[in-house]
């Protein structure tokens, strides 16, 4: 609903902020100032410090943010082409080999994640395909847990496309593959790029199935920061946590300037 009048808008702006800073600032406001404090023993931290984030940045920890990115970027790109092509694929199944597709695609969301890291760590274990012990079952299962994003955005964006435009190419003697190329994919390029910054956001900050997982040579950062907090070590897992929001947030900064552009080609 629009809100015209000045009181109005007062009224809205009060009641976002009363929403809005208790829910998600505050608590980004306390890790961010948890990690440049020595110590927290009243109602504000004391001894402002940024040595954690020497530590933070460097060793262990940034092997750990580096297994991170990859692994994020990686089963961002798998899951972007999996479930992209999977909803391209699903407008020539008809109604019931679509639901079938979305129910297929939405089953590991709808169970915890825990779940699909046991059963990736139990599919997994045994030849012919023994990744157990590796990177690639850390990577398979953020795909698996990320590709439903992936599926459901460009659904919806092929859905709303018009299919004239498509049409208009068969018409004029263009071939399947090339009117998907030239035709659709440039069409569902913004929708395919927020797909993409958010199935690579959803990987960075996954713990759940991959605690259950992860080779000691292939630790992320959440498990890192987990691992520290679970020690004792809070202000250390606080510094962690800053600098995996902030590679995040400028990942999809990135990812969000590309869309941009792709909406206004």
């Amino acid at each position: 609903m629009l809100v015209h009048s000045r009181t109005g808008k007062w009224a809205t702006w009060s009641a976002f902020a009363l929403l809005f800073l208790p829910l998600f600032a505050v608590p980004l406001l306390v890790i961010l100032a948890a990690s440049l404090s020595t110590n927290w023993s009243g109602a504000l931290p004391s001894g402002p410090t940024t040595t954690r984030y020497a530590a933070a940045t460097s060793g262990d920890s940034l092997q750990a943010l580096t297994t991170s990115l990859v692994t994020a970027l990686l089963a961002g790109v798998l899951a972007l082409a999996l479930g992209g092509w999977a909803a391209l694929a699903a407008d020539s199944l008809g109604r019931r080999g679509k639901r079938f597709l979305d129910a297929l695609f939405m089953l590991p969301v709808a169970v915890p994640s825990v779940v699909v890291g046991l059963a990736v760590l139990v599919a997994f274990s045994r030849p012919p395909v023994l990744l157990n012990g590796t990177r690639w079952i850390v990577i398979i299962a953020h795909t698996v847990l990320v590709t439903a994003f992936a599926y459901q955005s460009v659904s919806a964006a092929a859905r709303r496309l018009d299919p004239v435009y498509a049409q208009a190419a068969a018409s004029l003697g263009a071939s399947p593959a090339r009117v998907l190329w030239r035709v659709r994919l440039p069409l569902l390029l913004p929708s395919l790029t927020a797909a993409a910054g958010l199935c690579f956001a959803l990987s960075m900050g996954e713990l759940s199935a991959t605690m259950m997982l992860y080779p000691p040579d292939w630790t992320p950062l959440p498990v890192q920061i987990f691992a520290a907090t679970d020690r004792g070590s809070l202000f250390t897992g606080a510094a962690l946590a800053v600098v995996l929001m902030g590679t995040t947030l400028l990942v999809l900064s990135a990812v969000s300037r590309i869309r941009t552009r792709a909406s206004y080609r």
